[in-house]
């Protein structure tokens, strides 16, 4: 693309930030915020109860601040520009349960990539016959694996009209982020591979989290649930990590059921790297689906 004489290199270079936050941000195009039965015999069940759930979740908008190698830039995003640069993302839920106990665990995986360039005429004399190719290569991957333990705080008694139940969790949870932003500038009059510059890197960190679901069965085959969870507290630079979902559940046979809802997510992460402030501050919101599989 040609961009006017007056633009300049930093200009353009924070314009590239925003788009390389809008590849990050697409990372929670998948959430660990799904619907689990909260309502059966599980406080009389002997036997251990499993399910394995792959979910899906969409981002309507994305509203926030983000922050690469010290520059900031202000998020505004729909769900277009999510999708534009996703190239992978899977994430699946287990849990395991035996009466009033159980074990749930979370894996997440999303990878992004772009690849943008830009042709530049220098500012400071735009009648010289001179350009500069500015490529900015962008690579974005990030994960998580949560583990946490479950209890049935409440279960109502069997023969109620609309039973309900009240389960509550807590356990950790292991992120990993990779942001590499490599920059290229090429000045036509200069020979060589050009000035080159990487940006960014990954990190690690483990965090706390605790949730809670409730949900009550409205019909022999619909359950409609409400579920909270709260990480981060400061651990590994990430202040606050909390996700509230409503929803419902209609079973398919004693197999099978689809998973439906909408979910609202924030997150408010920083650190310090060698090459400035690393950080994001988001808000999202969008529905979510998902099937699940028991045996």
């Amino acid at each position: 693309m040609q961009f006017r004489p007056a633009r300049s290199i930093n200009g353009l270079f924070r314009a590239r930030c925003a788009s390389v936050w809008r590849a990050f941000l697409s990372g929670f195009l998948l959430l660990s915020f799904v619907l689990t039965p909260v309502v059966s015999n599980a406080e009389n069940s002997e036997e251990w109860e499993y399910s394995l759930t792959p979910y899906l979740f969409l981002p309507l908008s994305t509203q926030g601040t983000s922050t690469v190698a010290g520059t900031e830039a202000d998020l505004d995003l729909n769900l277009s520009d999510v999708l534009e640069i996703l190239d992978i993302a899977f994430a699946t839920r287990f849990e395991a349960r035996r009466n009033r106990f159980g074990v749930l665990a979370d894996l997440y995986y999303v990878s992004l990539s772009m690849d943008e360039g830009a042709t530049l005429t220098p500012a400071m004399n735009p009648e010289l016959d001179l350009t500069a190719t500015l490529n900015v290569d962008v690579d974005v991957r990030q994960g998580w694996l949560s583990l946490q333990g479950m209890y049935r705080a409440f279960e109502s008694p069997a023969g109620v009209r609309y039973p309900w139940a009240l389960d509550l969790s807590a356990g950790a949870r292991w992120n990993y982020l990779k942001q590499e932003i490599d920059t290229n500038l090429a000045l036509e009059i200069l020979p060589g591979p050009g000035i080159q510059q990487s940006l960014g890197g990954t990190e690690t960190w483990w965090e706390p989290v605790v949730g809670f679901r409730t949900g009550v069965e409205v019909s022999s085959c619909l359950r409609l649930a409400l579920r909270a969870d709260v990480g981060g507290f400061g651990a590994g630079g990430d202040d606050l990590q909390w996700g509230v979902l409503m929803g419902a559940e209609r079973d398919f046979g004693e197999r099978h059921a689809l998973r439906f809802g909408y979910l609202f997510y924030g997150i408010d992460y920083s650190s310090f790297r060698a090459d400035g402030r690393f950080a994001y501050d988001v808000d999202q919101h969008g529905p979510y689906v998902a099937f699940s599989w028991r045996w």
